[in-house]
């Protein structure tokens, strides 16, 4: 294999896991006010690693040398660029100096900065829809696209939401510093909400290459973890939020097979499951416990416990669930998953029913749900059903599950 081939195959991972990562560190010193400085760095960073690995090799330590290259082109930066002498250094000479900004600048922190720029994005003056974009973008790594997917909104309006964002957080001299515990509580629920849908689009990823994205789902719960580690965000809800996540990363191995292909939640080999992080599950939701307080994450974490056990009659607390969860937060994926449990309980005729008052026609994944309900009792309207949810964009891997169901329905129709 030669070099160029090795670049492709190395340099798109090492850009998912640390180009938010890298930009954050540097937003941490240049403020939002100069995040375009920021993201070209560590852009120029990039496409320096592409030509000279190309032609020289890879290195021995990648990420390494991608933090180093950075790290000397921010001091290039502080020498020649004005911007600098007449904006940024005035600002940031009272607490620190260039030698803390480039010693600061290396892998280890990246974690620390991605979690303070999240509470920093995370400021009551910026609409809540605007602190999601923000924090998803800048800290997430996420493409218009992909934010556009994650929140069921417009492409045009996401951009609208970024560009107005960016002007309050310059208005309001933005900068990065500690906060006060109230602070860190009054902002605490948007960045539960930011790493809930940041570990959503590793889980359930839009990108149409890859239906997985492990590196993000384990970026959530490294951040999730630390929100633990300090006494003013170690929340009921936090605890939640993490045993959510430690349950849902506990199948990531067991949801693609070694051909690569997606494999449904009742045909994965539960060998396959990890179970430490099950326990640690476990013991998240155990810490979550709290009379006063049951949150959205309280319930799906319980429905994901649920979804751990072998109980034959887990079905019915799992449809419990999910009639409390579709009150405190309606969305149409909760209200058909309810579906789906209520058809569990009470068979797929009652399911159908329940299934076709959603009347979800612009929603893959009801025409899915229906095509699944109807395959005991009516194959031919399955075969239809899963035809008309081909018709929305889905990725390759997905499209494959869905061929697959109708290839075999098809094959069981032939035979009669």
């Amino acid at each position: 294999m030669n070099h160029s081939t090795k670049v492709q195959e190395l340099l798109p991972n090492l850009f998912r896991e640390q180009y938010a990562k890298m930009t954050a560190v540097l937003c941490r010193h240049f403020g939002l006010a100069h995040i375009e400085i920021a993201e070209d760095i560590v852009s120029d960073t990039f496409l320096k690693a592409t030509e000279r690995w190309t032609s020289e090799g890879i290195p021995q330590h990648p990420e390494a040398w991608l933090y180093t290259v950075a790290k000397n082109k921010t001091k290039d930066y502080f020498k020649h660029q004005a911007v600098f002498d007449q904006k940024v250094k005035s600002q940031i000479s009272q607490n620190t100096n260039q030698e803390d900004v480039l010693i600061e600048l290396d892998s280890t922190t990246s974690t620390d900065s991605q979690l303070a720029m999240i509470f920093a994005i995370c400021d009551p003056i910026i609409p809540v829809e605007g602190q999601l974009c923000l924090a998803l973008q800048i800290l997430c790594g996420f493409s218009i696209d992909e934010i556009s997917n994650a929140l069921l909104t417009q492409k045009e309006t996401i951009k609208k939401r970024l560009f107005r964002a960016k002007n309050q957080l310059r208005a309001s001299n933005f900068e990065i510093k500690a906060l006060l515990p109230t602070q860190l509580a009054q902002r605490l629920p948007q960045v539960h909400k930011t790493l809930y849908l940041f570990f959503n689009e590793g889980y359930f990823s839009t990108n149409h290459n890859q239906v997985i994205r492990k590196e993000l789902c384990y970026e959530a719960l490294r951040l999730t973890v630390m929100l633990t580690a300090n006494d003013s965000t170690n929340t009921a809800e936090t605890n939640a939020l993490l045993a959510l996540l430690c349950y849902q990363s506990s199948r990531l191995d067991a949801r693609i097979n070694h051909q690569g292909e997606l494999v449904l939640f009742d045909q994965q080999r539960i060998a396959d499951w990890d179970t430490a992080l099950i326990d640690k599950g476990n013991y998240y939701l155990v810490q979550a416990t709290n009379q006063e307080e049951t949150s959205k994450y309280h319930l799906e974490a319980a429905i994901a416990y649920w979804h751990t056990t072998q109980n034959p009659a887990k079905w019915t607390s799992i449809l419990g669930l999910y009639n409390q969860l579709i009150l405190v937060e309606y969305s149409p994926i909760t209200a058909l998953n309810r579906t789906f449990a209520f058809a569990q309980v009470y068979g797929a005729a009652a399911g159908i029913k329940e299934a076709e008052k959603l009347g979800l026609l612009n929603n893959r994944f009801y025409y899915e749900l229906l095509g699944y309900l109807y395959t005991t009792v009516n194959p031919s309207k399955a075969i239809h059903l899963y035809q008309k949810a081909l018709e929305f964009p889905q990725s390759l891997a997905e499209q494959n599950v869905v061929h697959k169901k109708i290839a075999e329905l098809t094959q069981h129709q032939n035979k009669k």
